[in-house]
Parts: C-alpha cells; sequence; structure tokens
C-alpha cells in the first residue's frame, strides 16, 4: 500500500505562493482586527513601505518609485499590503498594486490593475505591466494608467 504524502495538497503551490498566502491571510486578520482613520493609513503606509525595504535592491527601486507615483497621482488612494505587496486601494479595494521580480523568481517586477481600474477599453485591454527600468517615458506611462485607473 502506498503511503499518502501529508503535504500533498500544498505540493501544488511554491514557496512564494506559500508565502503570498501566509501574508494575505495576516493581512486579513488585521483588517478584521478593525482600526480606521490617520493611525491605520499611517500604519498601512508603514507596512508598505517596509514591504518595499525588504525587497532585493532593484526591485525596491522601481516599487519606491511607483509608490512615489501613485501616491501623487492619486492621493485618494490608500497604500495596503496586498499578498505581502505594495497595493494602492479604494475604499478598502485594491485598485493596483506591484508585485517584485525576486519575490516570483520572476525576471521583472510587475505593475497589476484589478478589476477595480477603470482601464476598460473596449474587448481587450492589459491588466498588468512588466516594469524593468523607470525611465522618464516609464514613469510617465504608469503616472498616466494611475489616473485612468482612478477615472
Amino acid at each position: 500500500m502506498a503511503q499518502r504524502n501529508p503535504n500533498a495538497a500544498a505540493a501544488g503551490f511554491s514557496e512564494q505562493e506559500r508565502a503570498a498566502m501566509k501574508a494575505r491571510a495576516k493581512e486579513l486578520k488585521a483588517e478584521a482586527g478593525g482600526g480606521r482613520g490617520a493611525k491605520k493609513a499611517a500604519a498601512d503606509e508603514a507596512a508598505v513601505l517596509s514591504e518595499i525595504a525588504a525587497m532585493t535592491p532593484a526591485d525596491a527601486a522601481l516599487a519606491s518609485r511607483v509608490h512615489e507615483i501613485v501616491t501623487t497621482e492619486a492621493p485618494e488612494l490608500a497604500p495596503k499590503t496586498w499578498y505581502g505587496q505594495p497595493a494602492y486601494a479604494r475604499d478598502g479595494k485594491v485598485l493596483c498594486f506591484f508585485r517584485g521580480g525576486d519575490v516570483d523568481k520572476e525576471r521583472y517586477a510587475t505593475l497589476g490593475f484589478t478589476t477595480e481600474a477603470r482601464l476598460d477599453d473596449g474587448g481587450l485591454w492589459p491588466t498588468s505591466f512588466a516594469v524593468t527600468d523607470m525611465s522618464e517615458a516609464t514613469r510617465t506611462a504608469i503616472g498616466e494608467l494611475v489616473r485612468r485607473a482612478v477615472g
């Protein structure tokens, strides 16, 4: 008789995916604990900045610039962590997020948008973008996307 692997259910998820799920569970627990207002907003932004600081230097540099662009172009969005990565929400719902490439063992970081973003354009539109540099063109494009997403 074959022995059953007690970790078989988790075998389908990578180490990075399991870490993201644990981070999200921690975030949901913190959200359920309540807290509102300036104190909560400050704690959420501190958590985002802490996650950025923990990234590899290349990802941290990109994430810092994305954070600056989003908070400048859409100050109504609230920084928060989402699956352990920087995200920006309106009324508690994540609108856009940044994922460092290193956390997913990818060759590039990603700027993504959820269904809350108002980027719909016909029958096809992108929902995530590879971010490999922070040239002036990249900064301009991110700013434009964020302004459109907020609507």
